[in-house]
């Protein structure tokens, strides 16, 4: 045994605290919070709009309703918080639904088809009856999803390509190719309410929303997710059933692009099968990982997924806002996505806090 020295009294045996240039500081601490940088970045984009116009921020009163720069944002992100909160599941358990924009362009095809071939086109009960027939089938094409990846065990970016070619397809089938409107005040509601003075469409985003962040976070729905995500074939062992989850999280993808979908056509009140929900799977895709959660599945930040989306779509209403040419948009849109994506990156945070640590600690020695 090794010979230890007696401890004089009123001494302590506490190690000796590590030296201040080892020590984060609270900068540094915070900069390495994963939400620190979309949020910062979507601050830089407000005050980007508040440079270009100096009332963008100003929101007025108007009849009973909300109206400014700011509600259009919250308004136009809703669709894409929709469809990447059920992407964040999915993505969460290490999969990926390509199919999102297609299910929308079903969903929204079905719903204008059947209240444009009623006898009451305006009716309440028209309106009701094709969203929840739309809905019906987005829940049977998600399972159809969590069927090939979950029982038959095809990849997932290959099995929802398939859906999100054919889903196109059977999108012209249903409105034969042509564009579809309608005239419906109960559909059109969706997109153009108002309910004690917010837009309809962001209270049904946020309460999908807050429905998933408390089931998620407030059950064990949550773990299991990251479990399977994870390590799919541990979590088996485990006792937990692997494919249930996965098939319920594409059921649920689906069914939030099905929603998305009826309050995109809802805001037009017509439908375009070829280009309704045209690249949304991408920006859902991108809200949730500016938000934080990694491709590569397991933990998963829900919140994060609601500054992505926001953030998504402030960067759509700032590109004309401050004279970007049309022929630019996306290359701009690209170039700020991964400018954010490089600040979230592991070895980017960690060479901004040593960095940090280096520079406070020579202020401290100087």
């Amino acid at each position: 045994m090794a010979d230890t020295l007696p401890t004089l009294p009123g001494t302590t045996t506490e190690p000796a605290p590590a030296p201040a240039a080892t020590r984060p500081t609270t900068l540094s601490r915070v900069l390495a919070h994963p939400l620190v940088w979309p949020v910062l970045a979507l601050v830089v984009l407000l005050v980007v709009n508040v440079v270009a116009n100096p009332s963008f921020l100003e929101v007025r009163l108007q009849d009973g309703h909300l109206f400014g720069s700011l509600v259009d944002i919250v308004r136009n992100s809703a669709p894409i918080l929709l469809v990447a909160t059920g992407m964040t599941l999915v993505i969460a358990t290490r999969g990926i639904d390509l199919s999102v924009g297609a299910i929308a362009a079903i969903a929204a095809a079905i719903a204008c088809t059947r209240i444009f071939d009623s006898a009451a086109q305006g009716g309440v009960g028209t309106a009701v009856l094709a969203c929840t027939t739309a809905l019906a089938v987005c829940v049977a094409l998600g399972l159809w999803n969590g069927f090939l990846v979950s029982v038959l065990g095809i990849q997932p970016i290959i099995a929802t390509l398939v859906l999100m070619v054919a889903g196109r397809g059977l999108a012209m089938l249903v409105t034969d190719g042509q564009i579809t409107t309608v005239t419906n005040d109960t559909f059109s509601a969706l997109a153009s309410g108002f309910f004690l003075t917010l837009p309809i469409a962001f209270i049904i985003a946020v309460g999908v929303y807050a429905l998933t962040a408390l089931l998620t976070r407030r059950s064990a729905l949550g773990m299991l997710i990251e479990a399977v995500g994870i390590n799919p074939e541990a979590s088996r062992l485990a006792g937990v059933r692997a494919r249930t989850i996965i098939w319920t999280v594409y059921v649920f993808s689906g069914l939030c692009a099905g929603v998305a979908g009826l309050v995109v056509a809802a805001n037009t009140n017509s439908v375009n099968a070829n280009s309704l929900g045209l690249w949304i799977e991408l920006d859902a895709i991108l809200a949730v990982v500016i938000g934080g959660t990694s491709l590569a599945g397991g933990r998963f930040s829900l919140t994060g997924t609601l500054v992505g989306a926001l953030f998504i779509a402030t960067l759509a209403r700032t590109i004309p806002n401050i004279g970007i040419p049309v022929e630019a948009n996306y290359l701009f849109k690209a170039l700020v996505v991964v400018l954010v994506c490089l600040l979230q990156s592991p070895r980017a945070r960690a060479a901004l806090r040593s960095r940090l640590t280096v520079r406070s600690s020579k202020g401290a020695t100087a």
